[in-house]
This record gives structure tokens, sequence and C-alpha cells, in this order.
């Protein structure tokens, strides 16, 4: 399990330093396909792992895609949670490929009941071939679905009622989705048992672009997710909380000030759950 605490995405340009045993990164995230492989990745990855509880943050498996599990990358997903025994994996609930041509993007399901069903037998075939629960990440949209007849809360949570696995919750992409779609964040948050299930927390920050919010990992989290992230602390209680930052990447003293910052509304969820 992730410790209780604030951790980062680790991205390319703090990798040094993370290897060095820098004392303020508490745990860590990494990309699992960027260390499939073995080699030096897979070298990188077994090395931080041993300094760090460590997550791994699928971006590539396509859960809520029409053609089977990529059977290679599954393979290689597993190989390498054999490898490095991490604390944490996710995947996000999204699709990327159909009739065998694969984007490189987070693509919104439709929120049915028959794909609801597809989703959760396709989670619990990862789980069964990882050995361990897997944690779905809700993903940011621009477009809703006409065929939409679930919440988003309630899809999660009832996808994680029949598989067992964990929610990811990314408190900027209900924002995000607030923004674009109209949808209530804090409905989606209700929706959610209150333990149990939502066992890590993201938080990011955003661009507006063309009328749209687009869930860029490339600015400070804003005031409006902080604000929602305390009441997802409230209602979930003290969660593992880790700070994105993919594009247009900060010195590491300022993705770790926004660390500090998740940690210390963390540490005042843990002093008002002990009160």
């Amino acid at each position: 399990m992730l410790p209780c605490s604030a951790g980062i995405g680790l991205r390319a340009p703090h990798v040094r330093a993370a290897l060095d045993g820098h004392p303020a990164i508490r745990w860590i995230e990494i990309h699992s396909e960027n260390v499939f492989g073995g080699g030096p990745a897979g070298q990188l990855a077994r090395e931080l792992a041993a300094r760090y509880p460590l997550s791994l943050h699928g971006v590539g498996m396509g859960l809520g895609a029409v053609e089977p599990l990529d059977a290679e990358h599954l393979r290689a997903l597993t190989t390498l949670v054999q490898a490095v025994r991490p604390a944490a994996v996710s995947e996000h609930l999204s699709f990327n490929r159909a009739h065998g041509k694969v984007v490189n993007d987070l693509l919104p399901l439709p929120y049915t009941e028959e794909c609801l069903a597809h989703v959760a037998q396709r989670v619990q075939q990862v789980q069964d071939a990882l050995g361990q629960r897997l944690l779905v990440e809700n993903v940011s949209a621009c477009l809703a679905c006409p065929d939409d007849c679930i919440g988003e809360g309630e899809f999660l949570a009832e996808l994680a009622a029949r598989t067992g696995c964990g929610v990811l919750l990314d408190v900027n992409n209900l924002y995000v989705n607030q923004l674009n779609l109209g949808r209530d964040a804090r409905a989606a948050m209700q929706a959610l048992p209150a333990r149990g299930v939502v066992a890590e927390i993201h938080l990011a920050g955003f661009i507006r672009r063309d009328g749209l919010v687009i869930d860029s990992h490339s600015q400070p989290v804003c005031e409006a997710v902080w604000g929602l992230y305390q009441e997802a602390l409230a209602r979930f209680g003290p969660t593992p909380t880790l700070i994105e930052w993919d594009l247009d990447i900060p010195p590491l003293d300022t993705l770790l000030a926004e660390a500090a910052r998740a940690q210390r509304v963390l540490d005042a969820c843990v002093v008002k759950e002990v009160a």
C-alpha cells in the first residue's frame, strides 16, 4: 500500500535527484510503459522501488476498448509488477484503440450498462494477471456521450463493487469535467463509498484553450481544485495523494512545494480523524 502522504509524479528532469535520495520525496509514481522491457529502464524502476514506495501508473492499457486487451502489453506489465513489487498499480478508465489503430490519448467512455459490464470483465482480467488490486482513474473529457445513462461517480462505484478494484480519484479531472460538461464534481464524489474504494488521489493543473479546459498537467493546482481536495478528504479520509506535472516541468522545488501543500491538507485531515 502507498503511504498516506503526498507524493510526486517522477519525470526525467528529476530522476537524478530522486536516485540521490531527496529527503522531501515521500513516494513516487512513474508511467508503467516507460519502464517496460527490462534493460536500463527496468533497472531504473528497480532502483527507484528500492528507495521509495512506488506507484505504477498506466496510460496505454485501453481498459474500455472494444478489441481484446493487448496480451503483450499485459504480459509486460505483469513482468514489471513482479520485478518491482509496487505499492500500487493504476490505469485509466478510457479507451485508446479501435479497428487496429492506437491513438496516444485517453478517450472517455460512454457511461452505460453495456460499457460497465465490458470494463468490469477487463478490469478483472487485469487483476487476475497481476495478482493484485488495480486502481482505476477517472479521466477528463471535452464531450459527453449522448448514450450516457449512469453518473460518473456511480459508474466508478459499481465498477469497484463488481471487481473489487480501487478508484484513483483525479480531483482535477472532476473539476475539468464540471467546467466542460456541467457535471457536478461534488455529486460524483458523493456517489462513491466513503471508505474502502478511493485508494489514491491525483491533483494537477489545467489550461484553457479555444473555449475548453484541458487537463494539461502543466500548471499549479488551482484554488478551486484545492477546495475540492479538502472536501474529498473530508469524505474519504486521509488518502495517498499525488501531484502530477507532465508538461512545462518546473524545478523540483516547485513540484515539492505543491506536494508540501497537499501534505499540510492531509495532516489537517489526520488531526480531525483522530479528534
